[in-house]
């Protein structure tokens, strides 16, 4: 064998792990769970990146093309996409925990296995073109239909994975059953649940020996991570993120930590893919309240129509709004911006008030607050601490946090996901800056199902009154958020379509002036899709 021919060889075999690696990152970012990596596939599967390996096939195999050149073809695309793979940005990046080793070691396995397979039991007759191709071939087939593979490393795992799942489960529940006294607050919502649990943490940690869960570690086994990785035996609260994605995560999560407490900061049309309908998402996000036991209180966002219209009737239920029409027993009031924040008051039962001032900015953030503020309250945290806690709260990164640069332009990051009421609160407060141009960089929103392209270009709609310039990026959200702008009011000129996150940055490098305000709305497509 020539040592051209090992070389690329070798190059198509890294191209083949690699794209191993892309696949169990979807994976992931999909719970794991085949049905939703599936649903994925089902959106992406036929791809130019796809299309690009199956010609190399047919180059490979065809008379046409001389195979020396189909073989240098077969590794400058190999080459190319390797570097890709290699240097793309993910905002959730793989985490290369002991499941994934082990997926990816059993890819790896059948994938060997095939192809020993194919080179034992086709024979080409020697001096055959074919005899030279079919390994080279092989690897790029196997590349083709890597998501077939992945999908059937995780299917041979599922004993496995079980009963690891079920030892680390016990053994989370034998050191909760150890705590009696720790007080357990769960957070769960479409939206805010993150943030709230960030403030809430701050402000109870004025107290009590606080736990949180950190990241987005909100699933039952980023729970069952935290309990027996983090948990102390002085630990005096434990406040549990509760993610949810199909009906029954919220309740899997409070059949294990018995929460006593519980937040529901938001009822919205979120991972419709999976949901289907905004009842299912009430019902799932409800499992968290319908799981308190008989003492213990439930703390409702009811600016959200579909939290004001779910009775509780199990449990104490308090009900919190930034509206001043909405008749929930906490409100905040007199809400005030400036550039370095806010100022509020939050109103409630028996002649409460309180008045807050805090770095944060946006109505979302001042409606988690409250529901931190209510709980910290039931706990018995002192007025002056909770004021002096929220003081000093920083904004949660990619959720509405704001920084000034040097040259002058303030910056709004709520980049880490957007969502339908979280992307009109950004907007509303991007609309408050007024000292310069006001631009919004943005793919618009995923996961919103069969609406997606409705909400996208009611997003869109939603800019005219509050953006001066609008950056789209990417594709899948373009035509929907573009023409909702223009037929809100935007000139065309003003609405700017780029393919890529660095494109856009690249555009506003030669836009910026000092005294003008940016917007990051939601970067998750830029890496997700």
């Amino acid at each position: 064998m020539s040592p051209f021919l090992i070389i690329v060889y070798a190059i198509c075999a890294i191209y083949m792990l690699l794209n191993f690696k892309s696949d169990i990152h979807m994976l992931q970012q999909n719970s794991y769970r085949i049905s939703r990596y599936w649903r994925w596939l089902d959106k992406n599967m036929v791809t130019t990146w796809r299309l690009i390996d199956i010609v190399v096939l047919f180059m490979l195999f065809t008379t046409i093309i001389p195979f020396q050149f189909a073989l240098l073809v077969a590794g400058a695309v190999a080459l190319a996409k390797t570097g890709v793979i290699a240097t793309r940005k993910f905002k959730k990046p793989l985490v290369f925990t002991k499941r994934v080793w082990r997926i990816y070691t059993l890819t790896g396995v059948l994938a060997l296995a095939g192809f020993m397979a194919a080179v034992v039991f086709i024979t080409p007759e020697a001096g055959d073109r074919n005899l030279s191709a079919l390994p080279l071939a092989i690897l790029f087939l196997i590349t083709v239909f890597s998501w077939a593979l992945v999908i059937a490393a995780v299917w041979l795992l599922v004993p496995v994975e079980k009963g690891i799942s079920k030892k680390y489960i016990d053994d989370a529940a034998r050191i909760l059953r150890s705590m009696p006294d720790l007080k357990v607050v769960g957070v769960t919502g479409s939206y805010g649940k993150t943030s709230t649990k960030h403030y809430l943490e701050r402000i109870l940690s004025e107290k009590f020996d606080v736990l949180m869960t950190p990241g987005s570690y909100n699933t039952t086994m980023g729970v069952v991570r935290t309990v027996r990785e983090m948990m102390k035996p002085y630990t005096e609260v434990f406040i549990c993120e509760m993610g949810a994605k199909q009906s029954g995560d919220v309740k899997e999560i409070c059949d294990l930590v018995h929460p006593g407490i519980g937040i529901v900061t938001a009822v919205g049309p979120m991972h419709l893919d999976t949901f289907k309908t905004i009842e299912n998402v009430q019902a799932t996000k409800f499992e968290l309240v319908d799981s308190l036991p008989a003492d213990g209180l439930a703390v409702i966002n009811n600016d959200f129509q579909w939290c004001a219209n779910r009775n509780v009737r199990n449990v104490e239920c308090v009900r919190y709004s930034t509206s001043p029409h909405n008749e929930a027993a906490y409100r905040a009031v007199e809400i005030s911006y400036d550039k370095r924040g806010c100022t509020f008051r939050v109103q409630g039962p028996n002649g409460f008030d309180l008045e807050l001032k805090t770095k944060l900015v946006g109505d979302c953030n001042i409606s988690n607050l409250v529901a931190a503020v209510i709980v910290a309250i039931y706990l018995g945290v002192p007025k002056e601490r909770i004021a002096y806690a929220v003081a000093s709260i920083e904004p949660v990164e990619h959720r509405l946090s704001m920084k000034h640069t040097p040259g002058g332009v303030t910056i709004i990051d709520d980049a880490f996901n957007s969502n339908p009421t979280g992307s009109k609160m950004a907007l509303d407060v991007l609309g408050r800056f007024t000292d310069g141009r006001r631009i919004i960089v943005t793919p618009g929103m995923v996961e919103l199902g069969d609406r997606q392209e409705q909400l996208n270009y009611e997003f869109g709609k939603a800019m005219a009154p509050n953006v001066d310039i609008a950056i789209i990026v990417g594709r899948h959200n373009r035509d929907a958020i573009h023409s909702g702008a223009v037929e809100g009011g935007m000139a065309e000129a003003d609405v700017k379509d780029v393919a890529s996150f660095a494109e856009a940055q690249s555009l506003l490098a030669t836009l910026l002036k000092p005294g003008d305000t940016v917007l990051y709305e939601n970067d998750l497509p830029d890496s997700f899709k």
